[in-house]
């Protein structure tokens, strides 16, 4: 069976959840599920603690744990960028996860962190039976053009705006 090319996207809230949502119904049929996290590194996220006690989940963090420029990112966050793209090189070879989420990679695109056709490459080398999800904000068209499946998340009133602060359980 075909492998789908899903993309959560937008400036709303929600992408990462709707990815571990899908993961978990994944995880639910006895699948194997990659989660990679770019631009991400603390350990403190909900996903993050609860990963461990999921065995067929392996989750992976490819940034620091500190908020990146988007207009200057420092030569760190170019590196990890491109080591995430590695992992996801190397899942796709070994070809042993079902599902597999690039959670971010499409917000180290907006930071050019990494570029369109360093993605576009590497989406050609995925197994063609995975199922493959790719979140964040700015989208470009060439990888909207090529997924099966797009949904923008989009804000009509969000708490945090309000004044309410994240909280354990509600990583906004």
């Amino acid at each position: 069976m075909k492998g789908l090319l899903l993309m959560y996207t937008g400036n709303g809230k929600g992408k990462t959840t709707a990815a571990l949502g899908l993961s978990l119904r994944a995880l639910g049929h006895e699948q194997k599920v990659g989660f990679l996290q770019f631009m991400k590194g603390s350990k403190n996220y909900g996903e993050v603690r609860i990963s461990e006690q999921l065995p067929n989940l392996t989750l992976v963090q490819s940034g620091r744990d500190s908020f990146v420029s988007f207009e200057d990112p420092d030569p760190v966050d170019i590196a990890m960028a491109h080591d995430g793209l590695d992992i996801l090189a190397q899942w796709f070879k070994e070809d042993r996860f079902d599902l597999i989420v690039a959670d971010e990679l499409l917000v180290a695109l907006g930071f050019k962190l990494v570029t369109v056709q360093e993605v576009l490459d590497l989406l050609e080398k995925r197994p063609s039976r995975l199922n493959l999800v790719l979140t964040g904000r700015y989208a470009p068209d060439e990888i909207l053009a090529i997924a099966d499946t797009v949904t923008i998340m989009q804000e009509q009133r969000h708490a945090y705006h309000q004044g309410v602060e994240a909280k354990e359980g509600m990583e906004f």
